[in-house]
């Protein structure tokens, strides 16, 4: 490996529930972080709220007083349906894929207003009783009317593969390009975690197969075949392999920790998780340079 390293690492704000965002920014910058992943919901930035420009200006401003990069996540549990996690999603009928289109349509506003790196957003699982040729006709037509809005406000959207959705390996998402005649601003959310659970390939041959279509990086820990977001260091995930081949392909995105359930212990996590991925990157095999 040559070269030096760009890798600048950030922390999801899924994984602070127990903080105000700005006390939540304030602690992450003081712990050396270069940006935060922020997930629209109800806690730290509802869309839904009187205000949005006012209060999206405000966090700009703070982000830029701290000097953080910021990515948009949309992965808020119920955010538009307080008895069922995660529903709608763009594979429902058409007026509650609107919703859902709606919601997406107010976090790519939001990352133009931010200047954020992207918006990442995943398919959602397959509807009861929904045959698969529908659920691309859905999923296509959805993902259009996103990027309709995101080509005019230059946002790049990032389709992250989840494990159990109809878009769940990163073979999927490049599916989903190429019947969407591979769109420049159609690009790819990669949770390291998820290639150990759920992907077919190791970790390098993975990223590299991402390659510069990669816009947004989640770090966390998984064992394979279970879906849970576990602590650096406490999975199967190689982060040399998956820290080394990032820099060797290039990626220049932000790295964000994506620990939703560690929200009870998050500033700790937060420090551990940091120390492991700078000591990760100063051991890889050939000198990178470490961001202070």
């Amino acid at each position: 490996m040559t070269g030096t390293s760009a890798l600048r690492f950030g922390y999801g704000t899924n994984g602070m529930h127990s903080h105000r965002l700005e006390d939540a920014l304030a602690v992450l910058a003081d712990l050396g972080y270069d940006g935060v992943a922020l997930t629209l919901d109800h806690l730290h930035l509802d869309p839904y709220r009187p205000n949005l420009a006012g209060r999206v200006a405000q966090l700009g401003d703070r982000l830029d007083e701290l000097g953080m990069s910021v990515v948009i996540e949309t992965g808020a549990r119920y955010i538009l349906d307080p008895l069922r996690k995660h529903h709608p999603t763009l594979l429902h009928p058409g007026p509650e894929a609107s919703r859902r289109v709606d919601y997406l349509h107010r976090a790519v506003e939001v990352a133009a207003d931010l200047g954020a790196e992207a918006v990442s957003f995943w398919s959602g699982s397959l509807p009861d009783g929904v045959a698969e040729d529908r659920a691309w006709g859905r999923l296509c037509d959805g993902v259009w009317r996103i990027l309709d809005l995101a080509q005019r406000r230059g946002v790049v959207c990032a389709v992250e593969p989840e494990p159990g959705h109809f878009i769940d390996t990163l073979d999927a998402v490049l599916e989903l390009r190429r019947r969407l005649d591979d769109p420049a601003l159609l690009r790819v959310t990669l949770d390291l975690g998820h290639v150990v659970c759920n992907e077919p390939r190791g970790m390098a041959e993975t990223i590299r197969l991402a390659g510069p279509l990669l816009a947004n990086v989640q770090v966390d820990d998984m064992v394979e075949g279970v879906h849970e977001h576990l602590e650096l260091g406490t999975g199967e995930v190689d982060f040399a392999a998956a820290l080394g081949t990032l820099v060797e392909i290039g990626y220049t995105g932000l790295a964000a920790l994506e620990l939703p359930r560690q929200s009870h212990a998050a500033p700790a996590v937060a420090e551990r998780s940091l120390a492991f991925l700078r000591e990760t990157l100063a051991a890889l095999p050939d000198p990178v340079e470490v961001r202070a």
